[in-house]
């Protein structure tokens, strides 16, 4: 038990410790306790100093502001010293703003590099003047952390920093050294164009519209964070509204960037020392631009007016035309029947079904005998019916095939050769009386007709003629053919509502979001002539989209007239429309129509906002319009063998799955580029042969030993040429072109698909064309002169219309950046560029080709079906 005494002692060593000071430990000197020195400062003077971590230096501005007039102070400093790890810290302090940064300043890039600026020169904020006059005072505060640094100091005012409209200004800016002045709108401007050039491509840099606010975000890793911004390179534009500015002024600034991959430049070699770590940053040293601003007033709201009535004003002429060309039309019905009135022949029919020549001559009528389906004519239809086929009937023998060919004639069937003629699937006259006007389409099936029992050997026997009239394959009752090709148009319909819901609401996120993030790079407009109205960025690349929708609409109205018109001389047991002439069947020229009006929608979604991931909007119903013109220009003389509109939009869709797979993953790819062009090659080949043998062939494991059967009889027994020379011919040339246009896909592998496969359908649609008319003209026919001026005026405008596209004002294969390098000034109205001007006129081209394809074989509308050659 310890005694009194070390009790006392513990006491002791206790009070000891509690009173004893607490030992002091090694402390940096508090920011409160360094050597500041202050120093009264004034501008466009170089100030050389150095500053440790001991030292804090401070320079005293200060400067006269007047309320009416802006001035820029602009602050520049460049560290001597490389302590990169300790650097030199400027902050300014302003009335209402404070700017900080470092120097060595650190900037990074892509994978998140590091660059390093030893010089770096900054803009500072102007703050707002209550007074007419007013003195502000600002403060630059120099400090570190490292020994003894050296740097430099200068203050100037920045001369013309407040940019005036229609002059150009002319400046250098690096990554560290951004730029950025101030715009006021004048009296009277709503908005303008903000236009920056630079002879030089890189160094990538970056324009930006930002409000009057403090601080002004002129950095590389800032500028994006408020206002309009887009990437550049030798070209930017950017329309600007007064209505979103509430100062009525902006700032303009401009930054270039440490890398050039934004603005597709390669990314520069990022050396490592041999002993440092990969995260040192690296000195970019003088990455300096040339640039020039200038600020333009933009359109007016009446130059809008006065657009949208000029786009109005072009299309509903041609509504204008029509009616006009159809009371023409009508007027010269109405004196055609009063004159055969006037001559009051009531033997006349009679002599016609007899046969014998009719005693009007087609002079005194005033048009040919197969003048019957004008163009847009209200009041044609068959109203004088007899006198063509009469003239058909009366006919001797007039050679119809080619040129030493008189194996295959015009034949007159007579008395005589009508079993013949019964035998081989032919409609006599004395038929027509007997059948019934307009036969309904309840319970009427394709395949009420192929369960026939002689149908398979019919088709086998009719199909396979070396000489094919189009009575031999339009044999189907007309109540299938007409419900088989109205599910062309409830189809496309379906499609088209289906297709435009998304699309539409798509397009609106997209433009949304450009509104809101104020990214400009997301769309690839043409920013040099982009008018804006409401939320939406370019309004002229929507509205002369309006010429698809009308002319789409007008055709369908044209299309439904003559339908009208044909059902009521189908009700009058019309001759004419019964038996002679290309059998009518109007569903595929619906689903035109329809197509041709989505396209304009289609193309309007897209140009809200054009860009790569929407480009097949604009290219989608361009797929759907030349395939459903081959298919109608097929259908024309091959009506019952058509294909159906089922596996017709199954094709159509499988097109664009090609198109989609293949700007997505085609760029570039080999294997895919192989993929595709083997199944283009296959497809030619199948669609070739479906085509030649009429559809007579099968594709089972039984067409090697056919193919080879094929070969030995023709080839090697003994050489003879084919029997549908024609066919041959024609498919002989598709092949040749397909071939190519597949060996040019896989050897040059071209970065816009899209556009590459919409060239392969619209060459087989000329091709096919060319052939249909080179054919029509060897087969005795002729063009009327409505269709002949058609092609003539289609093709001219064809023409100017692919001169305006292939101009090329942006495009999504490159970068946004390089994309504006294209851009240019509207060319029509101050309004419309030339991709507007390639939308009017390739709108016009299409209505006027949908116009030849409906009036191309209105020459035989008073010709016997028998004696129509199928080629």
């Amino acid at each position: 038990m310890p005694g009194p005494g070390a009790a006392a002692l513990a006491r002791a060593l206790l009070a000891w410790a509690l009173l004893a000071p607490a030992p002091t430990l090694p402390q940096t000197p508090a920011p409160g306790q360094r050597k500041v020195r202050e120093k009264e400062a004034s501008f466009n003077t170089t100030y050389a100093d150095w500053v440790d971590s001991e030292l804090l230096n401070i320079y005293a501005f200060n400067h006269s502001v007047q309320r009416n007039k802006t001035e820029g102070v602009r602050v520049s400093v460049n560290v001597l010293s490389d302590h990169n790890d300790l650097p030199v810290l400027f902050v300014v302090r302003q009335k209402e703003a404070v700017v900080s940064f470092q120097v060595p300043l650190i900037l990074r890039g892509l994978y998140q590099r590091k660059y390093a600026y030893q010089e770096v020169s900054r803009t500072l904020c102007q703050p707002q003047t209550k007074g007419e006059v007013e003195t502000q005072h600002f403060y630059v505060d120099v400090s570190t952390l490292s020994v003894n640094t050296s740097y430099q100091l200068r203050v100037t005012r920045v001369e013309n920093f407040t940019l005036k409209t229609n002059q150009r200004f002319s400046f250098n800016a690096t990554a560290a050294q951004p730029q950025y002045f101030k715009y006021e709108f004048t009296e009277g401007v709503d908005s303008v164009i903000v236009k920056v050039t630079s002879a030089m491509a890189f160094p990538c840099s970056v324009i930006s519209i930002q409000d009057i606010l403090c601080p002004v975000y002129d950095l590389d890793n800032n500028v994006a964070f408020i206002g309009m911004y887009q990437t550049m390179t030798k070209k930017a534009a950017i329309t600007v509204q007064k209505k979103d500015f509430p100062s009525n002024s902006f700032y303009v600034v401009v930054v270039v960037k440490t890398e050039d991959e934004a603005c597709g430049g390669a990314l520069p070699y990022y050396p490592v020392a041999k002993n440092s770590s990969p995260d040192t940053p690296v000195d970019q040293h003088d990455r300096q631009k040339m640039l020039e601003v200038m600020v333009s007033p933009a359109i007016t709201s009446e130059a809008y007016v006065s657009s949208v009535l000029f786009c109005l004003g072009i299309f509903l002429s041609f509504y204008v035309l029509t009616l006009l060309i159809a009371c023409w039309e009508s007027c010269r019905q109405q004196k055609r029947k009063g004159l055969l009135a006037a001559m009051d022949s009531p033997s006349l029919d009679t002599a016609s079904l007899l046969g014998h020549t009719r005693s009007i001559p087609d002079v005194f009528l005033g048009h040919s005998p197969y003048d019957s389906y004008g163009y847009g004519s209200f009041g044609n239809g068959s109203s004088s019916s007899a006198e063509g086929l009469t003239d058909s009937l009366a006919s001797s023998e007039v050679p119809y095939g080619y040129v030493g060919q008189e194996q295959f004639k015009r034949r007159t069937p007579s008395t005589l050769m009508r079993p013949l003629s019964i035998a081989m699937g032919e409609r006599s006259l004395e038929n027509v009386a007997s059948r019934p006007r307009l036969d309904s389409l309840s319970s009427v099936e394709e395949d009420d007709y192929d369960t026939l029992a002689d149908i398979d050997y019919d088709k086998n026997v009719i199909r396979t003629k070396q000489y094919l009239c189009v009575a031999d394959l339009a044999r189907k009752d007309k109540r299938v053919l007409r419900k088989k090709y109205q599910i062309y148009f409830w189809n496309i319909a379906t499609i088209a509502v289906f297709y435009a819901l998304p699309v539409i609401q798509l397009v609106i996120t997209y433009q949304t979001v450009v509104n809101v993030t104020g990214n400009q790079d997301i769309c690839y407009y043409n920013f040099l002539c982009a008018h804006p109205l409401g939320n939406l960025s370019a309004f002229n690349n929507i509205l002369s989209n309006l010429g698809y929708v009308l002319l789409g609409l007008l055709f369908l109205l044209i299309i439904l007239q003559r339908e009208i018109n044909y059902n009521r001389a189908l009700m009058r047991n019309d001759t004419h429309a019964l038996e002679c002439g290309i059998p009518k069947h109007f569903g595929l020229f619906y689903a035109m129509g329809t197509a041709l009006m989505m396209e304009g929608l289609l193309s309007a979604c897209y140009h809200v906002c054009p860009n790569y991931t929407n480009f097949q909007f604009d290219t989608s119903f361009m797929y759907m319009i030349a395939g459903l013109c081959m298919l109608k220009l097929y259908q024309k003389r091959h009506p019952d063998i058509n294909a159906s509109a089922y596996s017709a939009y199954a094709c159509l869709a499988l097109v664009i799955f090609f198109s989609v797979v293949g700007v997505v993953f085609g760029k570039g790819n080999t294997a895919f580029w192989i993929v595709f062009s083997v199944i283009h090659i296959v497809a030619t080949l199948l669609l070739s042969t479906q085509l030649y043998y009429m559809g007579r062939w099968k594709l089972d494991s039984g067409i090697p030993r056919r193919i080879l059967h094929v070969l030995y009889t023709d080839c090697v027994r003994q050489c003879s040429g084919p029997m549908y020379v024609d066919r041959m011919v024609l498919l002989v040339m598709g092949n040749i072109i397909n071939w190519s246009l597949a060996a040019y896909g896989l050897i040059v592998r071209p970065n816009d698909f899209a556009s590459y496969l919409l060239a392969i359908g619209i060459c087989n649609l000329l091709l096919y064309f060319a052939f249909y008319i080179i054919m029509k003209l060897r087969s005795g026919e002729r063009i009327k002169l409505i269709p002949l001026l058609c092609i003539i005026s289609t093709s001219v405008v064809w023409g100017f219309a692919l001169f305006f596209f292939f101009q090329g004002l942006s495009t999504w294969q490159k970068t946004p950046a390089e994309s504006r390098e294209h851009n240019r000034d509207c060319i029509l109205l101050d309004f419309f560029d030339d991709h507007d001007i390639w939308h009017f006129l390739s709108s016009i081209a299409m209505f006027g080709s949908f116009l030849v394809l409906l009036t191309l074989d209105d020459d035989l509308d008073c010709v016997q079906r028998d004696k129509i050659y199928v080629f």
